[in-house]
């Protein structure tokens, strides 16, 4: 019986770390130092300069940002995607070694209750200094929690075969 809370706590352990990297102003999380000094990117340039498109009314492009924010952009959007990405994994499987309730409500309800954490975290950016909520980040976040709902489909069929 104890063994079914450890799946809850880690979940809501992961839920915790969500929150505190949320709660992180952006400049004690900028990696473009360490990625400028530490990391020699110039032979990205070339390669990705051509690409430049609009995210939460600002410019993404190397040319706007560098090569090294450039990165670092798609790292923090990597992060979004990969951290809900784990905790629907995370809800999933403490839904069900838990409970009793079937594998479709299991990813249903695991979907849904990532959705909404993604919802709250940036709702909690609103009250955080230098943090700025962005529907957007909520977009990346889902997705990320929509694959993992494939991914659980997908293997779920290879097991039946």
């Amino acid at each position: 019986m104890r063994k079914k809370y450890w799946y809850w706590i880690l979940t809501l352990g992961w839920m915790g770390i969500i929150f505190y990297s949320s709660s992180t102003p952006y400049e004690k999380q900028d990696m473009r130092p360490f990625l400028g000094n530490y990391i020699d990117l110039s032979f990205l340039e070339p390669v990705l300069s051509g690409i430049s498109f609009m995210y939460h009314q600002s410019v993404v492009s190397v040319e706007t940002l560098g090569i090294a924010g450039f990165i670092e952009f798609f790292i923090r959007m990597g992060a979004h995607f990969t951290v809900f990405f784990l905790l629907t994994c995370l809800f999933y499987i403490a839904l069900k070694k838990a409970t009793h309730i079937q594998k479709k409500q299991a990813i249903l309800i695991s979907f849904l209750l990532t959705s909404a954490y993604a919802m709250v975290d940036e709702i909690h950016q609103v009250i955080t200094p230098n943090r700025t909520p962005y529907i957007g980040d909520v977009f990346i976040d889902v997705f990320g929690a929509f694959v993992a709902v494939i991914c659980f489909i997908i293997f779920g069929q290879k097991r039946k075969a």
